[in-house]
C-alpha cells in the first residue's frame, strides 16, 4: 500500500477551475514551482503601509494625528466594502442585511470610541501649532466618508434641510450636489462664494461623486431595505440594527468628533477656527441638519429631537 497522499481530487478540481476560465492547468502548476512562499509582511505590505506617515512639522504628536486619520480611511474602505455587498446582492433577505449592517455598525462603534485617541492622545499645544501647517486641508475632505453617506441613504436625506422641499428624485444630480448639507460648510453664507477648502475638494472628487450618486441612487441601503418583502421590513432585529447604524453614524460618532474639535479649537490657544475655515459647529452638530439615513424607522418626535439630547 502506498503511503503517498492522493491528490487526484484536488487536481481534478484545479483542472475544472482553469478550464472554466480557459487557462492551461499545467502552466499554473509549473508556476508554483518557481513562486516564493508568502510572508506576512509581503501580504500585508507593511513596509509600504508604515512609510505613508509623512510629517509636515517636527512636533511628535503630528504622527498620532496622521496615523489616526489613515486608520480611519482604512476602516471607511471596509465599510464601503460591506455596503457594496448589500447593494449588489440579488436575493437579499433580512438575515444577510442585518449581518452586514451590524458589521458596519461595529466599525463605526470602534471609530466612535477611538476619538479618545485624538482627544487624549495629543498635547493641545502641539496640535494648535502643527494644525496651521494643514491649512486649508480638513477632515471635511474625506471622500470615502461622503461615499458612505451616498451609499447609505436616498439623496434627499443628505440635502441641506433648507432646500429639501424643492428637490426630488427628478432633480439633476449636478443641482442636488450643490445643495448637499456639507456644501454650506464650504460657502460664505452671505456671498455664496466657495472656500478654497471646497474648491479643492470638488476639483479632485466632484466627477467621481456624481457618478457614485447616480449608481447608488437605486441601490443604497435605504432603497434596498424598502425593496425587501414586507415581512423582512418588519423584522425586529433588522430594524434594531438599522436604527443603531443610523444613530451611531449620524449622532454618536459625529458628536465624538464634534467634542474632540471643541476640546482643541476652543482650548483658548489659536483663533478658534477650523483648519479649512468651515462653520464647523453648524456643519458637524446633528441637530442643525438632522441627517437621518432611514427616516421612516424613527418617530416624528425622535426626528424632531435628533441630536438635541447630546
Amino acid at each position: 500500500m502506498s503511503d503517498q497522499p492522493d491528490f487526484s481530487q484536488i487536481l481534478d478540481a484545479l483542472q475544472e477551475k482553469y478550464n472554466t476560465i480557459d487557462q492551461n492547468t499545467d502552466d499554473h502548476l509549473y508556476g508554483l514551482l518557481y513562486s516564493k512562499p508568502i510572508t506576512y509582511w509581503d501580504y500585508i505590505q507593511t513596509d509600504a503601509l508604515l512609510n505613508l506617515q509623512i510629517q509636515r512639522t517636527t512636533l511628535p504628536d503630528e504622527m498620532v494625528f496622521i496615523a489616526y486619520h489613515q486608520i480611519n480611511e482604512l476602516i471607511f474602505k471596509m465599510i464601503l466594502w460591506e455596503i457594496s455587498q448589500v447593494a449588489e446582492k440579488k436575493d437579499l433577505d433580512a438575515a444577510f442585511f442585518e449581518g452586514k449592517i451590524m458589521r458596519i455598525s461595529r466599525y463605526f462603534d470602534m471609530l466612535t470610541t477611538s476619538f479618545n485617541i485624538m482627544r487624549e492622545g495629543m498635547e493641545v499645544e502641539q496640535y494648535m501649532k502643527f494644525r496651521y501647517s494643514l491649512t486649508p486641508a480638513s477632515g471635511f475632505q474625506s471622500a470615502q466618508y461622503r461615499l458612505i453617506e451616498f451609499a447609505s441613504t436616498e439623496l434627499i436625506n443628505l440635502i441641506d434641510y433648507r432646500f429639501r422641499k424643492n428637490i426630488d428624485r427628478n432633480t439633476p444630480f449636478t443641482h442636488a450636489f450643490e445643495h448637499l448639507y456639507w456644501q454650506a460648510a464650504g460657502k460664505d453664507h452671505k456671498t455664496g462664494k466657495k472656500s478654497t477648502l471646497l474648491v479643492n475638494f470638488e476639483k479632485r472628487y466632484k466627477n467621481e461623486f456624481l457618478r457614485f450618486m447616480e449608481t447608488y441612487n437605486t441601490k443604497n441601503l435605504w432603497t434596498r431595505f424598502k425593496e425587501l418583502p414586507e415581512e423582512d421590513q418588519n423584522d425586529k432585529d433588522l430594524i434594531k440594527a438599522m436604527r443603531h447604524f443610523d444613530y451611531t453614524v449620524n449622532v454618536t460618532w459625529v458628536m465624538a468628533h464634534y467634542n474632540t474639535a471643541v476640546h482643541y479649537i476652543e482650548s483658548g490657544i489659536g483663533d478658534g477656527e477650523a483648519t479649512g475655515g468651515s462653520d464647523w459647529k453648524k456643519y458637524m452638530h446633528p441637530k442643525y441638519q438632522k441627517r437621518i439615513f432611514f427616516p421612516d424607522l424613527w418617530t416624528k418626535d425622535e426626528q424632531d429631537n435628533w441630536g438635541n439630547n447630546i
